[in-house]
């Protein structure tokens, strides 16, 4: 009996991951918890929980986390083997994190509030999602150059509570991030310092495009490609491989894959859409996709041959997307580079599975 619990623990940590993010406000627009295909997913991260004024972390949606809490937790009978974890921050909620990281006091608040809410709530685990150490995010959020440093203790820190209150409750706390996909974040984090506390970071390799732009691009190329374009060039590989270089294992490395997409319109009806202006953007879900444009009228399917992603062009509006082609290739990157696994951002935009489907039959 000691041998066989020996062996699945072995294999289990084998298994590649396939993590998924519940947005809470799914919930305002009928998406719940219980919808979610959890047999094929490994974790679930709800997102997100807020940092209050005293620097300790508390729920974002008051209104209903507590409701969607529930539901996420009864997934766990059927699927004993998922894992839930509480994400905090996000775009929006990262403006306390320096303040929370900056003393070893203000850190061991902040740990210990972690345990409390996963003791509470029924979590595995806690997520950060600080949108950004150092630089970057929303210009209201609170940063500074020892954030860099700072991050990597307040990990430490976390872990120690988490260790501590695992060996009480006889199991494994996990601690992971959501980390930037550029090279600003990985020179503004100690990414080979960081690895030791984390059960596995998630990258988040999508908004490589988006909106920002001056022109309309891909928004997850997978490959840079070859292609004359007027603005700057990224791609998933890139952004993994700058993590790899910085020493960050790639097994635990989880590969993020978006559900969602950019539909840009008034686009000048020239190479079928690709790096040209437009007037205005907005992300756009899967869902949405394939329910008002895709295979519709007018509307034609491009495939990049070098960045192995989708778009589709009508001569005015172009959407850049994922499909399950693209997922597929994705899946044989992470298998062949021998990553952690697949992240998804996030579950809502997806509903009927098409694309989580393909993940789940990809990843080996």
């Amino acid at each position: 009996m000691i041998n066989n619990i020996k062996c699945n623990t072995t294999f289990s940590a084998l298994i590649k991951k396939i993590i998924g993010y519940y947005a809470a406000w799914a919930a305002y627009s009928g998406y719940y918890p219980n919808q979610i295909d959890s047999g094929k997913l490994t974790h679930i991260n709800y997102a997100f929980a807020n940092i209050s004024s005293d620097l300790k972390i508390t729920l974002g949606y008051p209104d209903i986390d507590q409701n969607n809490i529930k539901l996420l937790n009864s997934l766990k009978q059927t699927n004993p083997n998922l894992k839930t974890l509480i994400s905090v921050g996000g775009w929006s909620w990262s403006g306390k994190f320096s303040d929370a990281a900056l003393t070893d006091a203000s850190r061991t608040a902040f740990a210990d509030s972690c345990v409390a809410f996963i003791t509470q709530y029924g979590f595995d685990g806690v997520d950060l999602d600080w949108e950004y150490p150092v630089s970057g995010g929303l210009t209201t959020n609170s940063n500074r150059p020892e954030d860099k440093q700072n991050f990597t203790l307040l990990l430490q820190k976390i872990r120690e509570k988490l260790d501590t209150r695992g060996t009480l409750d006889n199991k494994h706390y996990l601690l992971t991030i959501a980390g930037g996909a550029g090279s600003n974040y990985v020179n503004n984090v100690e990414l080979y310092k960081l690895a030791q506390y984390l059960d596995y970071a998630n990258i988040m390799t999508y908004d490589l495009h988006g909106t920002w732009d001056t022109y309309t691009d891909l928004h997850a190329p997978l490959y840079v490609s070859s292609d004359s374009s007027p603005q700057y060039k990224s791609s998933v590989d890139s952004c993994v491989n700058e993590w790899l270089n910085a020493s960050f294992p790639a097994d635990k490395l989880v590969l993020g894959i978006p559900f969602y997409g950019y539909i840009y319109s008034s686009v000048n009806n020239q190479n079928s859409g690709l790096y040209q202006t437009y007037s205005g953007a907005n992300s756009i879900s899967y869902k949405s996709i394939v329910n008002n444009y895709l295979n519709k009228p007018g509307y034609i399917k491009y495939f990049h041959s070098q960045s192995l992603v989708p778009w589709l062009f009508n001569g005015s509006t172009f959407i850049s997307y994922e499909d399950p082609q693209s997922i597929t290739y994705k899946t044989t990157y992470i298998n062949t580079k021998k990553l952690g696994g697949a992240m998804i951002w996030e579950l809502s935009q997806d509903p009927n599975g098409v694309l989580l489907n393909t993940l789940y039959n990809g990843i080996k």
